[in-house]
């Protein structure tokens, strides 16, 4: 990825052109280090976007917007109260640095003018979001303290200090083709890339590579080897870089891909140095292009974050449940020789005379057998013949009971287990904050977590997706557990056909009928829509049973999503994400 200072300086100009002379509107902080400022101009609205994550920093305008959390961190209220109305009237950039400073008008509390600075500093894992008033910090999304950074701590009332720029860095700002040349022929030698990398400020890897094929022409050649001609090749694309970044002659947004699809790279001029490995396209704006770049990447990890409390306490419990499990079973086996032990006892107690006193076993006829063997049973040297029968007895009575208690707890830890694969299904396909949320509030009502945090606002309910077969019936599908009993306990009626993947966890999925005889398109349609809405959604030929809403049924005490059911048939379907997309209706 190439985010560097070049880059940087293009999507400057970009945001100059729209944001200056903007006002704040609103701000909000989706996450602890991403910030959403919406800015109002005469020439329209706009959402500035701003990420002080380590993987993906950057700052670009964005026409979709993550979910917000409930309650509004600290650093949000702060620039709400700071930054609200405040105009941009400048938007600045040290060189080639990848470091953005907005500089806002505003007013402070006794109404007086005010110059705030936020600066955006995207600079790997020491990226951060800081708010600056003259020289001094007032607060940053990430503090730094002493114990973090002695050179350069980022906290309250402490003089601002720019990241430190790299020392003896050439500045294609500044510095023409001829002089990088000659830096990189006075340098180090090597890879042609590398040594470019080592001398320029503001290019990336991305770009120097680029760089080092054009002027190679994909040979692979060190700088010792390099011929005249080549220096003044790798001049002559120097100079073409430069007017890029100063002209915009040849600038453009370019987006590559891979051949399956995934975002690769993006530079702010054409990439060539991949072949036929990937494929590049253009893109409207910078803008454009990072929010395209990093959409299903951020919203990945977002969710990944959100949820990683759940997955592990999920994780643990299972884990627990299979140990208990195991035990269980293993008694239960131990116990299903109980009738070993009434054998032995009955034996004793018909052969008392047999027995001698202080035996630690005694061989007896087992009259039990048609050939009247003989066989030997253990005994404990302190008991006569009878008390040894009779605690023979007592093993086998609490044997007996003992099979009993362990099938039902077995049954029950088998039906928890299965609740929390479900779970951890539907957290799995969960794919906003708000899903993980309800998620969060089913574990909660289960009491497999204690919400400890009384302002924490129950989440808005999203109700079930939607879709729409191909002849127009309309199809539910339960995004978790307590929808999935909403939507098939409450939503549906007794004739329409409920769909569920066998003996696998996944999503209660409604045929609505409205007492008509489905098509059987509408039918194998439902059918792939629930098995793709399952844990088996990476599978094919996948077995679905359907049958008649009057005919689930929810076991009385049992957890949210287990039902029973009959009068089931069974359909076999692959997963289709297209059929998905394509049938999904307006939610």
């Amino acid at each position: 990825m190439a985010l560097d200072g070049g880059f940087v300086y293009c999507l400057a100009e970009e945001l100059r052109a729209s944001l200056l002379g903007a006002r704040v509107d609103k701000i909000h902080q989706p996450s602890r280090e991403e910030l959403v400022i919406a800015m109002r101009s005469k020439s329209g609205t706009y959402k500035l976007y701003m990420s002080a994550r380590v993987q993906s920093p950057r700052v670009h305008l964005v026409s979709e917007t993550p979910e917000n959390p409930s309650v509004p961190p600290m650093f949000c209220m702060l620039l709400r109260k700071r930054l609200g109305g405040g105009k941009l009237v400048a938007l600045r950039q040290d060189g080639l640095e990848r470091v953005l400073y907005f500089d806002f008008d505003c007013v402070n509390e006794l109404g007086d003018p005010v110059r705030l600075t936020l600066s955006c500093e995207m600079t790997g894992r020491h990226s951060n979001i800081v708010l600056i008033e003259g020289d001094k910090i007032v607060d940053a999304i990430k503090r730094v303290d002493f114990a973090m950074s002695e050179t350069r701590p980022i906290l309250p009332n402490v003089e601002y200090a720019p990241p430190a720029p790299l020392a003896d860095r050439l500045s294609l700002l500044d510095h023409d083709g001829a002089a990088i040349t000659e830096a990189v022929r006075n340098g180090r030698g090597g890879e042609l890339s590398g040594a470019l990398l080592s001398v320029t400020q503001g290019l990336s890897p991305l770009v120097c590579r680029e760089i080092a094929s054009l002027t190679l022409r994909r040979q692979s050649l060190s700088c010792d080897e390099l011929t005249d001609e080549q220096w003044e090749r790798l001049r002559f694309y120097l100079d073409r870089v430069r007017a890029v970044l100063l002209t915009g002659e040849r600038r453009v947004p370019y987006l590559l891909r891979s051949s399956d699809g995934t975002p690769r790279e993006f530079s702010y001029m054409l990439i060539t140095q991949f072949g036929l490995s990937a494929v590049g396209a253009e893109r409207a704006s910078f803008s454009e292009l990072l929010e395209e770049f990093y959409r299903e990447k951020d919203r990945a990890e977002r969710l990944r974050a959100k949820s990683h409390d759940m997955l592990k306490l999920l994780v643990n419990a299972s884990a627990r449940v299979e140990r208990k499990l195991l035990r269980q079973r293993e008694e239960l086996a131990a116990s299903a020789k109980r009738d070993q032990k009434r054998l032995y006892a009955d034996l004793l107690m018909a052969q008392t005379y047999a027995v001698p006193p202080g035996a630690s076993e005694a061989t007896l006829v087992n009259y039990y057998d048609e050939n009247a063997a003989s066989i030997t049973v253990p005994l404990d040297p302190s008991l006569n013949a009878a008390a040894n029968a009779q605690k023979y007895y007592k093993d086998y009575r609490k044997a007996q009971t003992a099979e009993k208690i362990l099938q039902e707890q077995i049954a029950f830890g088998e039906q928890e287990l299965r609740y929390l694969d479900s779970v951890l299904d539907a957290l799995s396909r969960a794919a906003t904050p708000t899903e993980l949320a309800e998620v969060r509030r089913e574990l909660v009502q289960s009491g497999y977590i204690r919400e400890t945090d009384k302002r924490r606002k129950a989440p808005t309910l999203l109700g079930p997706m939607r879709f729409r077969s191909t002849d127009g019936a309309e199809i539910a599908v339960g995004r978790n557990n307590m929808q999935n009993d909403q939507l098939t306990l409450r939503t549906a009626k007794g004739r329409d056909l409920w769909f569920h993947v066998k003996d696998i966890p996944g999503s209660h999925t409604v045929l609505f009928t409205e007492g008509a005889e489905p098509s059987e398109q509408a039918i194998l349609e439902a059918a792939i829509l629930a098995a793709t809405h399952s844990k088996a959604a990476a599978s094919s030929q996948v077995p679905v049973d359907y049958t008649l809403v009057k005919h689930v049924h929810k076991p009385s005490g049992a957890k949210p999503g287990m039902v029973i059911y009959e009068h089931q048939k069974t359909l076999y379907v692959t997963p289709d994400e297209q059929l998905v997309a394509r049938l999904k209706d307006g939610e």
